[in-house]
């Protein structure tokens, strides 16, 4: 029964166009980023989408078109005004949105990709699409960067962030740190790994998934060095179960810990159900874990989920100093300390992985899963 619901084609169109209804709006520091992204196009997009660019910029800037229609002998003020005036009442959050999504596919079909541009690690090594991955100062950073999505992931990053990982435990850095583009550190899963069924159905799908998520999380539980998390803004679902794996973690203020899965008709991921116990007690893990409770900065840190909390003014010059000052530090007894403390529990985080992607397949391919996501798309599409 329930792999007859999800395969439904039917069904799962009403989700993704649920879904295209609750994209967030462009910021307008991405709006910048379109801006410079378009002067960037090495071919012509044609008179058409131009004039379609140049509308939206006017509604994003100005709002609706409230200047004089230009004299019938003004061709190209004309034609440039009527291109804005039919944009009507859309407002300038909604022009913004559209202005770099269509910047963005120009970008795509030129064989680029819509995020910022890929850095290329200190010394060579692998490029990224998704990721801004560099070594300084004896620390590798690995930035997800995905600004326009908030830093959602989608199955290209997670292998990303797995290969970074791989690559900084060899590298001659001393710890790694993970931190987010621009005002979110990570959304969890893009909403949109949810429309993209595999040619062999449901089962297919969840297998596959449940392979990255085991190998992904497997990727934190074997990172050999310190692994340092500055937060800098809000942080849901796998970003969040992951942290248990981190050997320190500092936030901004602005930031908040969410892990809506009982909403979704899911289950715990990042061997959260084992960590999350042992750092703030069963019962307010439970909070999180169960009843989707979310977290401020301030708690997550009287909880002990997190190390520190900062004001967001002062936020990254505070971190930026103290990790510096840990990079001083030998870098064998940095790891092998690392070792000691986490060794003992290395083969029961693998059981725990296995165990909770076990029981995420089950919940991907359960009718209750189904109607939890299209009743919780559903709700947000009425707001």
């Amino acid at each position: 029964m329930a792999a007859a619901v999800l395969k439904s084609c039917s069904a799962w169109r009403v989700l993704c166009s649920l879904i295209g209804c609750l994209s967030s709006g462009a910021t307008v520091e991405q709006f910048e980023q379109a801006k410079s992204k378009l002067s960037a196009l090495k071919k012509d997009p044609g008179n058409e989408l131009k004039l379609k660019i140049y509308a939206l910029f006017k509604q994003a800037t100005q709002g609706p078109c409230n200047t004089p229609k230009p004299g019938m002998l003004d061709f190209v003020n004309k034609v440039k005004w009527d291109a804005w005036k039919s944009l009507g009442s859309i407002s300038q959050d909604e022009a913004r949105e559209q202005y770099c999504n269509l910047i963005g596919s120009l970008v795509e079909a030129e064989g680029g990709s819509s995020a910022q541009v890929a850095a290329t690690p200190a010394g060579g090594g692998a490029t990224y699409e998704t990721l801004l991955v560099s070594t300084e100062d004896d620390i590798t950073t690995i930035k997800l960067n995905r600004p326009a999505k908030k830093n959602a992931i989608t199955p290209e990053m997670y292998n990303e962030i797995i290969a970074a990982l791989e690559q900084a435990a060899k590298d001659e850095s001393k710890f790694a740190v993970f931190t987010g583009a621009g005002d979110f550190y990570c959304s969890g899963n893009d909403l949109s790994n949810f429309t993209k069924i595999s040619e062999g159905g449901v089962q297919e799908m969840a297998r596959q998934g449940a392979e990255l998520l085991r190998r992904y999380v497997r990727a934190y539980i074997d990172f050999p060095k310190p692994l340092v998390a500055v937060v800098n803004g809000p942080a849901v679902g796998i970003s969040v179960t992951v942290l248990g794996l981190f050997d320190l973690i500092y936030a901004t203020e602005r930031a908040t810990f969410h892990t809506p899965f009982t909403q979704l008709g899911q289950s715990a991921e990042g061997c959260s159900s084992y960590t999350f116990p042992r750092i703030m007690g069963p019962t307010k893990a439970s909070e999180m874990l169960l009843f989707n409770k979310k977290l401020t900065a301030s708690r997550a840190c009287e909880l002990g989920l997190i190390t520190e909390v900062f004001p967001d003014s002062s936020f990254q010059s505070e971190v930026q100093t103290r990790l510096k000052a840990y990079a001083r530090l030998p870098p064998q007894s940095l790891a092998l300390s690392k070792q000691l403390v986490r060794s003992v529990d290395k083969e029961r985080l693998y059981a725990v992985n296995d165990a909770e992607v076990e029981r995420l397949t089950e919940r991907w391919t359960s009718e209750e899963c189904f109607n939890a996501v299209m009743s919780f798309f559903q709700a947000k599409a009425k707001l």
